[in-house]
C-alpha cells in the first residue's frame, strides 16, 4: 500500500470518530434536557445528587377564580379599619346640657332626691309617706354622723357659675310642689291619720330646709328676677318680710341686742319665736321706709311690705278658692311648719354669740366668731351649705358653692347637724344642757 492510500485511511477513521463524538454529545444534551431542573438545597454538589424524589409543583394558576386562563387573579380584599361609633346629635346635645351641671351634682342630688318620693307620697300615702319622712330625718341624720366620724365632708369651696341654674329650678319646682301638697293634704289624697301627719311632716321638711334654703340663696343675687324669685317663694309660705328683714335687719346687727334674730344666751326657743317674729316684721318695715325715705304710704314708691301683705292675701284666697277650706288649713298649717324651721335655724346659728361693745359705744365688727358653723355633708348639701353660716356673713352675696367652714376653727362648730339640733331646741332642758356650757367653754377661751 503507498503512502497516499495510507494518509486516505486515516483521514477516513478521524471523520467516523467525529461524528460519533458528535452523535453522543447530541444525545447527552437531548436527555438533559428531558430532565426536570432541581433546585439546589445546599452545598455544591449537582441538584441530582442532594434531591431525593422530585414532587411536581401545581403551577400558579394565572385565570380567575373559575381558573380560565387569560385573566388575573383577584386581590386578597384589604380590611378596612373600624370606625370609631360617632355619638348621636342626641347624645351629644344630652352631654352639653348635663355638663354645667355637673359641678352642682351633689347639691341637686341631696336636693331633688326626695321630690319623687313626695309625689309618691301625695298620691299613694301610705308606705311612701313614711319612706320620704325617713329619708329626710333618720337617714340623712345616719349619714351626717358616719360621714363626720369617718372624716368624710362635703365638696370644698369652689367658684361655679352655674350654681343659679339649680337655684331657680328649685324655686320653680317649689310652687307645683306646694299646690301638690295641699291638694293632697286637703283630703283628695285618702290618707289615713297616720299617712297625713307623715305626709304633712315629710312636705314641710323639704318646704322649710330646701326651699327657705333656696329663697335665702335667691335674695341675696344682685340680678333682680333671681330675687323675685327668691322672695315670690318666701311670700307663697307666707313670710315674705322675711326678705327684706334678713338683708337690711340681721346681716347688720347680727350678734346684737338690735337683731331680732338673734338668742341671747338662757332664752329658750318658744320665748325667742314669740319675740322675733314680730320683731323681725316691724324691724323690716322700718328699714325699708328708711332705706326708701318714706314717712307714709307712697304710691309711687310702695314699700315692698305691700307686694308681701299682697301677695300672701293673694295665695290664701286662691288656696282656698281651689281646695276649700280644708286645704287653707293645710297650707297655712305647711306655712307655719316651714317659718318655724326657718326661725329655728336662726335661734341655732346665733345662740349666745353676742358682739362686744366698746367704749365708745359701738360694738365690733362681725366676725367668724358669732355664727354657729355645722360641717356635717349630707345635710349641708341639701340646705346649700346653710350650715357654713359664718362665711355667709362674712361673705353675703357668695354664691352657696364658694362658701367654706371657717378656717382655723374660728367659728365655734354644733356638736350636730344643724336639722338636729333644731329639733333638740324644741326641748328647753336638752338644748340648755347641750349648749350652756358650751358657751361657757368659748367664753373661758374668749372667743364668745
Amino acid at each position: 500500500m503507498t503512502s497516499s492510500e495510507n494518509e486516505a485511511d486515516k483521514d477516513m477513521l478521524r471523520a467516523i470518530r467525529t461524528a460519533l463524538d458528535t452523535d453522543e454529545a447530541a444525545k447527552a444534551e437531548a436527555s438533559a434536557r428531558g430532565k426536570p431542573k432541581l433546585r439546589v438545597v445546599g452545598g455544591d454538589a449537582p441538584a441530582e445528587e442532594q434531591a431525593g424524589p422530585v414532587t411536581a409543583r401545581r403551577p400558579v394558576s394565572s385565570g380567575t377564580a373559575t381558573g380560565r386562563p387569560g385573566a388575573e387573579a383577584p386581590a386578597a380584599p384589604e380590611k378596612k379599619p373600624k370606625r370609631e361609633r360617632q355619638p348621636s346629635r342626641i347624645a351629644l346635645w344630652l352631654r352639653r346640657q348635663a355638663q354645667p351641671w355637673a359641678p352642682l351634682m351633689p347639691f341637686a342630688v341631696a336636693t331633688l332626691a326626695p321630690v319623687p318620693l313626695l309625689v309618691l307620697a301625695a298620691v299613694f300615702g301610705g308606705g311612701w309617706s313614711a319612706l320620704v319622712l325617713l329619708w329626710l330625718t333618720g337617714l340623712t341624720f345616719g349619714i351626717d354622723e358616719f360621714a363626720k366620724r369617718r372624716g368624710i365632708a362635703a365638696p370644698g369651696p369652689r367658684p361655679e357659675a352655674e350654681a343659679d341654674r339649680l337655684s331657680a329650678l328649685l324655686a320653680l319646682l317649689h310652687f307645683p310642689l306646694l299646690a301638690l301638697a295641699v291638694w293632697s293634704l286637703s283630703g283628695a289624697g285618702g290618707h289615713g291619720f297616720f299617712g297625713w301627719v307623715a305626709t304633712f311632716l315629710a312636705f314641710g321638711l323639704w318646704f322649710g330646709q330646701v326651699s327657705n334654703s333656696n329663697a335665702h340663696e335667691l335674695i341675696h343675687r344682685h340680678g333682680r328676677r333671681l330675687f323675685r324669685l327668691g322672695m315670690w317663694v318666701y311670700v307663697s309660705l307666707l313670710f315674705g318680710h322675711h326678705t327684706s328683714a334678713h338683708r337690711l335687719v340681721h346681716h347688720r346687727f347680727v350678734a346684737t341686742a338690735d337683731d331680732p334674730s338673734t338668742a341671747p344666751e338662757g332664752e329658750h326657743f318658744y320665748g325667742f319665736l314669740l319675740r322675733a317674729w314680730p320683731g323681725a316684721f316691724v324691724a323690716g318695715y322700718e328699714m325699708e321706709a328708711n332705706r326708701l325715705g318714706q314717712t307714709g304710704f307712697d304710691w309711687r314708691r310702695p314699700n315692698p311690705y305691700v307686694i308681701y301683705m299682697a301677695g300672701a292675701l293673694g295665695f290664701v284666697i286662691g288656696v282656698t278658692a281651689v281646695f276649700g277650706f280644708d286645704g287653707l288649713l293645710a297650707y297655712l298649717l305647711l306655712c307655719a311648719h316651714a317659718q318655724l324651721q326657718l326661725l329655728l335655724s336662726d335661734y341655732v346659728q346665733h345662740y349666745g354669740l353676742q358682739r362686744e361693745k366698746l367704749p365708745s359705744g359701738t360694738v365690733v365688727p362681725a366676725g367668724p366668731q358669732h355664727s354657729w358653723d355645722a360641717p356635717h355633708p349630707l345635710s349641708g348639701l341639701m340646705m346649700l351649705n346653710a350650715s357654713r353660716h359664718a362665711d355667709h356673713h362674712a361673705h353675703p352675696g357668695r354664691p352657696y358653692t364658694e362658701l367654706a367652714l371657717s378656717p382655723g376653727g374660728r367659728a365655734p362648730l354644733l356638736p350636730y347637724s344643724l336639722p338636729l339640733m333644731a329639733t333638740i331646741a324644741l326641748v328647753p332642758p336638752l338644748w340648755h344642757r347641750v349648749m350652756d356650757r358650751r358657751l361657757s367653754a368659748l367664753k373661758r377661751r374668749g372667743v364668745a
